[in-house]
């Protein structure tokens, strides 16, 4: 079993993954593929961390050598004696509630009788599971610790959440990350990626989905429709709209998205012609983010110097720690928090780098129902430590950290490990209570454009 850190609040576990349970907090998704999200607080997928080797035997060849002389000895490799299915399932099975046990982050276990746990789940997988039914059923045995962070994987979830780290993202469809909106029945459109169908197309940020292939996107219950992804060259009829415009119809043809996760900037003129940057965050469960952030950050101050710079937190379902950290490297540095558990806590200290004079740039940070995770931890710092205005809607609190563990089958688990508590509000529980701007703008993301944003305004106004 290896172990690994992960923000859980954020962690998109994957836009490609077929979800564990829908029960659970749900981030944005790819193109209508549902995405589980662990409630992140300082941990990510299996690939996010340095592996930390857990000590294990392994079997270990054994060769048996004739005795008797000839020009060349005769040897002997004995089979490796593999565990059958059901062998293996008790042992990721016995893995996985003794990390529980030893791990999560309330020693209570939220009120549950862990080893009345173990009583029951042991005679079911003794008895004899399917693979199918196997891991659903260590799935529910997470789930009922009850916290809606913690989930288990199956091996091709787990796969499917470690392409997404790295940056690999490979499917066939539109092109798009977005949210549903249950009480409108739409799917509003956060990021668009670029030579996509939907580029191409003219979508954009903001617009939103009502139908496809003449079909609500949207079920009477509120949850999406999967009909945006298909095979590659297959046509699909979209009725989309923009805020403030009419219902229109568009044609597209599905074809393989691959890249990774957009970093949306554009430059800001105010009414006074300050030069005010602005950045969309989805996410921190890319890699590949760090770099991109930091080339938006040159290239809007490549020819003059920002005055200002918004960024865009209103959808960031959160991610990995490493990826967070070196965002927020970008405007400070030093000891910013605390990550607390069982057993102890441990200091969060930035090793910062200024970009084109980032480390002195006003900042307004937007926030709000779907800033999670890291998302509401790397915001809730940078109120903290005086370095940003945070203007939006409190947060909903999701800031438990998850560690990721991976067992022998490749199946894993995130699981609750630690809480975020920041340097100087010692005794605020973000947990608990969420992260509060200090300006409230209530803004529905489906309902305005860039342009016509009451948050993007207010930052706007802050800045003169």
């Amino acid at each position: 079993m290896r172990q690994f850190k992960l923000a859980l609040c954020a962690v998109l576990v994957v836009s490609s993954m077929s979800c564990v349970a829908v029960s659970r907090v749900f981030t944005p998704g790819m193109d209508g593929q549902s995405v589980v999200t662990a409630v992140i607080s300082g941990v990510t997928p299996s690939a996010l961390l340095t592996p930390v080797e857990t000590p294990t035997r392994t079997p270990t060849s054994t060769f048996t050598i004739s005795p008797t002389p000839s020009p060349t000895a005769t040897i002997t490799l004995a089979p490796t004696i593999q565990p059958t299915p059901s062998e293996l399932q008790l042992q990721v099975f016995e893995d996985l509630w003794q990390v529980v046990k030893a791990e999560y982050l309330y020693a209570d276990f939220n009120g549950l009788d862990w080893d009345t746990v173990y009583s029951e789940y042991e005679l079911k997988v003794a008895a004899g599971l399917t693979d199918a039914d196997f891991y659903a059923a260590m799935d529910e045995m997470i789930f009922r610790l009850g916290d809606e962070h913690s989930i288990f994987l199956s091996p091709e979830d787990t796969d499917a959440g470690n392409s997404e780290f790295e940056g690999r993202y490979d499917y066939a469809g539109i092109g798009v990350l977005n949210q549903v909106v249950a009480e409108r029945q739409l799917v509003t459109i956060i990021l668009v990626f670029p030579d996509s169908p939907a580029e191409q197309a003219g979508l954009r940020p903001h617009d939103n989905i009502l139908a496809v292939d003449g079909k609500p996107i949207v079920g009477e219950d509120g949850s999406r429709i999967e009909m945006l992804r298909g095979q590659a060259g297959s046509p699909v009829t979209l009725i989309v709209q923009s805020p403030g415009s009419p219902p229109r119809q568009i044609e597209l043809i599905r074809q393989v998205i691959t890249g990774s996760l957009p970093v949306p900037y554009e430059v800001i003129t105010s009414a006074s012609g300050k030069r005010i940057g602005y950045i969309m965050l989805a996410s921190f469960n890319d890699v590949t983010i760090n770099d991109r952030f930091a080339n938006a950050l040159r290239s809007m101050t490549e020819d003059r110097p920002l005055d200002g710079l918004i960024l865009d937190n209103r959808q960031n379902s959160g991610g990995a720690d490493v990826v967070m950290e070196n965002v927020l490297a970008n405007f400070t540095s030093g000891e910013v928090g605390y990550f607390i558990n069982r057993q102890a806590q441990r200091p969060l200290r930035i090793v910062g780098r200024d970009v084109n004079g980032s480390q002195d740039l006003p900042l307004v940070v937007l926030i709000g129902k779907n800033t999670v995770s890291f998302g509401e931890i790397f915001s809730g710092i940078l109120q903290d430590i005086g370095r940003a205005h945070l203007i939006g809607e409190t947060t909903d609190g999701n800031v438990e950290i998850l560690w990721v563990y991976e067992f022998a089958d490749g199946s894993s688990a995130w699981i609750a490990h630690d809480t975020f508590q920041p340097l100087n509000q010692v005794d605020a529980e973000w947990e608990k209570n969420g992260v509060n701007p200090d300006l409230e703008v209530l803004a529905n993301w489906d309902e305005v454009t860039l342009q016509t944003d009451p948050a993007v305004q207010a930052a706007l106004d802050y800045f003169e």
